[in-house]
């Protein structure tokens, strides 16, 4: 990847993720990062949100080093 377009998916990222944020999802850029690859791999969006809401019912609250939080 040319220096360019790093820079412009760093910068993507930073604005999904101040999203996210103001929003309250929860999310971590890792999180985000994966999300966004699979969207551009042709997953449909609406079905890895349902995913995500799955898994956050599932699993039980962990250490800090939880990547998907469960929002206040």
């Amino acid at each position: 990847m040319d220096p360019e377009a790093a820079r412009t998916a760093r910068d993507s990222l930073e604005l999904v993720f101040h999203m996210s944020n103001i929003l309250d999802t929860g999310l971590d850029r890792h999180t985000l990062s994966i999300l966004i690859a699979l969207c551009e791999m042709g997953l449909n969006p609406e079905s890895l949100a349902a995913v995500v809401k799955e898994l956050r019912r599932e699993s039980p609250p962990s250490s800090s080093t939880e990547t998907v939080a469960t929002p206040p």
